[in-house]
């Protein structure tokens, strides 16, 4: 790929996230923020893509897509949609959130620029990604194995708990609302 359609694509990435990231403060609903915080993860998956990581960049987002798919149906579950899109503020304690902020951006920046970086002892590996992948996951591969179905089953069950009533007793409902005069569908009847 193009370097400079790369570097405009990083940028463009860094910029939605930031931005998508300080959005879920923002806006004034709990399925709002989680949407916004789902732009923001997938633009910095995008971001380890173009970097050339693609097996993080997949990670991060198939990993926070659905991290937000449970959320969304966790505040469906427990608090119906209606409270969920309601107004209300997703920061708590403002100013010692700010100062907390102010402090923790000051602490790391002088980190970053005045802790002197080590020297690299010896040559990367041939691969990466690969080797990256390994020493994340090698010892929790069983275990990331067995969370995939039970992440669906998870959601899943969470759906269903959520709706009381299915559309089949919503048509039972209708059935049992119609005058007796009027002929039931698929009652046979002639």
């Amino acid at each position: 790929m193009n370097a400079i359609l790369v570097d405009v694509g990083f940028w463009l990435c860094a910029v939605v996230s930031v931005t998508a990231g300080a959005l879920v403060f923002y806006v004034d609903s709990m399925a709002r923020a989680t949407y916004a915080l789902a732009v923001s993860f997938v633009a910095v998956g995008l971001t380890l893509l173009l970097m050339g990581q693609a097996y993080m960049g997949v990670i991060v987002i198939l990993m926070m897509v659905m991290e937000m798919a449970v959320m969304a149906v966790y505040m469906v579950m427990f608090m119906g949609m209606n409270p969920a899109l309601m107004p209300m503020s997703m920061v708590h304690s403002h100013r010692a959130s700010i100062a907390a902020g102010i402090a923790t951006f000051l602490v790391l920046g002088a980190g970053a620029v005045l802790v002197p970086w080590p020297t690299r002892r010896s040559a990367p590996s041939g691969d990466v990604t690969t080797a990256l992948g390994e020493a994340i996951m090698e010892s929790h591969m069983l275990v990331m194995i067995a969370m995939g179905p039970v992440m669906v089953a998870t959601i899943v069950a969470g759906v269903v708990l959520s709706s009381h009533r299915s559309r089949y007793d919503r048509l039972g409902d209708d059935l049992d609302r119609r005058p007796a005069d009027e002929p039931q569908p698929g009652g046979g009847g002639r």
